[in-house]
């Protein structure tokens, strides 16, 4: 799994029947360690998985990637990454380096 940041929706009006229930999000991977990142825009490294915990833009979110997400989404969804779960907060070391309050 990896940590993302929201950035927002994709919205598709034709679409594969089995993503129909889906809400597809725009993600860009962050830093967990809190530090600056990569230094690359956000939306020159951003990718789209589908939703299945209901996040919002600018949350940070966990994704599955590969079989992992074709488990969590169900077989039938032709995906490769799924929003499994949103962080409350991330700690490395004994520091907080994300909050979401």
């Amino acid at each position: 799994m990896q940590l993302a940041r929201v950035l927002g929706q994709v919205v598709s009006t034709v679409k594969e029947q089995a993503l129909e229930r889906h809400t597809l999000l725009l993600l860009a991977d962050v830093d967990p360690t809190g530090g600056g990142g990569d230094g690359q825009d956000p939306e020159e490294s951003s990718y789209v998985a589908v939703d299945l915990v209901g996040a919002g833009v600018g949350e940070v979110v966990l994704v599955a990637g590969g079989g992992a997400a074709r488990v969590a989404a169900g077989a039938e969804v032709p995906v490769d990454r799924a929003v499994v779960a949103i962080a409350d907060s991330v700690i490395r070391a004994g520091t907080v380096t994300y909050s979401k309050s």
